[in-house]
């Protein structure tokens, strides 16, 4: 059994060196040495991709990414020959936006693509980066996650790209996926799968999966602004679309599209409604629950800011989606070209 570990950076790579605070330092074949006792049966392939906190990563590090995973499977990465499943690690602040991107990018289409990190430094007690490792690679490891899309696993529980969240700032327990929880969990050494995920990749989003890295493109600028009480979101109006051929990002007010991160069910003030309508029409803006569980609504409130009513202004509904995912569906989906008239199928097609 030969599984890879692409490492990112983030702080299952980070210790204290001689800067204020903890910074990513050590790489996969660093890593590996922490956890190959625990793992004789398993041929550990290390890969070193990127050594950067988890939010300065970008489009063209998950494409690359993609790629790297894509072609570790076809064998034609390092020495060759295929692996049978990928671990990636990187900082958590970001892993549920990088392993929904790589879920829709297809990235575990021929073996099992699992992402974890840890919420301890390598210099701290008690650091969770190792068992995580164990647990991550045990998973790739499994028959039973294959086809099963890019997972996440961190403190024994194995999430579904789709569903996870972080929740904690501070907590090793930091990860869920509510309200569904988790699919697989490891004990002992073994990997049990209470349910089947099904990728997003498979969701005939063909142009999305065919997604190729283009040197020197600019990323999609997408927005998530958060509606709160007696908030008429004055800011929207100073929102323009984004120019063809923006070559960089020097006009801080041009977007490509929006996600609103509503109230509740997904509503805002009925002062906030008109200029929801007017950027509506200027480019894309999905409605999402800034809750962190459940869906944005469709069909319940009818007041001036209800979901009724934004969809009605031709808001487009984000349903499961939290605001950090669909920003990242919406990045991926105007890389690829999607048109306007496209993004409602697009959406929808992931928000259910």
């Amino acid at each position: 059994m030969r599984i890879a570990l692409v490492t990112l950076g983030g702080t299952i790579s980070s210790e204290r060196t001689s800067t204020p605070g903890v910074v990513p330092v050590s790489g996969a074949s660093a890593l590996l040495q922490d956890v190959l006792r625990w793992l004789p049966d398993v041929e550990l392939v290390p890969v070193e991709l990127r050594m950067t906190p988890s939010v300065s990563l970008t489009l063209d590090d998950v494409l690359a990414l993609r790629d790297m995973t894509v072609a570790l499977a076809e064998g034609e990465a390092l020495t060759g020959a295929p692996v049978d499943g990928v671990v990636v690690s990187q900082g958590t602040d970001t892993i549920e936006e990088v392993a929904f991107a790589l879920d829709l990018l297809g990235a575990a289409a021929a073996v099992p693509v699992v992402v974890t990190g840890a919420l301890r430094d390598r210099s701290a007690p008690g650091g969770d980066g190792p068992a995580n490792l164990v647990g991550a690679v045990l998973v790739a490891a499994s028959a039973d996650a294959r086809g099963a899309g890019v997972l996440v696993h961190l403190g024994d529980r194995t999430h579904a790209a789709r569903w996870v969240a972080k929740t904690s700032t501070f907590s090793t327990d930091a990860f869920s996926s509510e309200p569904f929880g988790p699919v697989a969990v490891v004990a002992e050494g073994w990997v049990t799968f209470g349910a089947r995920p099904v990728p997003l990749s498979s969701r005939g989003l063909d142009r999305i999966v065919g997604l190729a890295r283009v040197t020197g493109r600019v990323s999609p600028r997408v927005a998530v602004v958060q509606a709160g009480i007696g908030d008429d979101l004055a800011l929207l109006a100073g929102l323009g679309r984004a120019g063809e051929g923006r070559t960089g990002s020097d006009d801080g007010a041009a977007y490509d599209a929006v996600v609103l991160a509503a109230a509740g069910a997904g509503h805002v003030s009925a002062d906030a409604a008109a200029r929801v309508e007017a950027l509506a029409g200027r480019m894309p803006v999905v409605l999402c629950s800034r809750t962190g569980s459940g869906p944005a609504f469709t069909r319940t409130y009818g007041y001036p800011g209800g979901e009724i009513d934004l969809l009605g202004r031709g808001v487009l509904p984000g349903g499961w989606l939290s605001p950090a995912k669909a920003r990242v569906l919406v990045v991926l989906a105007l890389a690829a070209g999607v048109a306007d008239d496209e993004f409602r199928a697009v959406v929808e097609a992931v928000a259910g």
